[in-house]
C-alpha cells in the first residue's frame, strides 16, 4: 500500500453506513509503515463504531475536510491492541510529530478518551 497524500477519507462499504444506508466519508490521517497502514481515533467516535461493526471500508486521498481527490480503494480495518497498537502509534507520530505525536494524544488524555488504532489492509490484488 503506497499512498503519499496527507489526508484520506474512509468511507464505509456495504453495511458500514450512516442513517441513510450510504457510506459516511470521514477524514483521517493514515500512516504507512512498510506494507501496513494505520489510523488513530478515539473510542466514542462514530468512525470507530462503524469500523468495529463492519471492518470493510473504502479509502481515498482527500482534502482535510474529507472531500475525495482521487480514486478510492477497498480495504479492511482491524482494531489493534498491545504491541501492535504501540507500533501504530509510533508510526502515526513519526508522520506528524507535533499534531499526532503530541497534540492528539494529549487531547485524548485530557478528554479521557481511549485511543484506538486500526490497521488498514487493501483488498485489491
Amino acid at each position: 500500500m503506497r499512498r503519499t497524500a496527507s489526508s484520506f477519507t474512509t468511507r464505509g462499504a456495504t453495511g458500514c453506513t450512516g442513517r441513510t444506508g450510504t457510506g459516511v466519508p470521514t477524514p483521517v490521517t493514515i500512516a504507512v509503515d512498510g506494507d501496513h497502514a494505520y489510523v488513530r481515533t478515539w473510542d466514542r467516535a462514530w468512525k470507530a463504531k462503524r469500523m468495529r461493526n463492519n471492518p470493510d471500508v473504502r479509502i481515498a486521498p482527500s482534502t482535510v475536510r474529507g472531500r475525495a481527490t482521487g480514486p478510492a480503494i477497498d480495504a479492511r480495518s482491524r482494531l489493534l491492541e498491545g504491541d501492535e497498537a504501540r507500533h501504530a502509534a509510533r508510526a502515526i507520530a513519526r508522520r506528524q510529530p507535533i499534531l499526532q505525536g503530541v497534540l492528539v494524544p494529549l487531547t485524548h488524555k485530557l478528554m479521557r478518551y481511549r485511543t484506538l488504532h486500526f490497521e488498514l489492509t487493501t483488498l485489491e490484488g
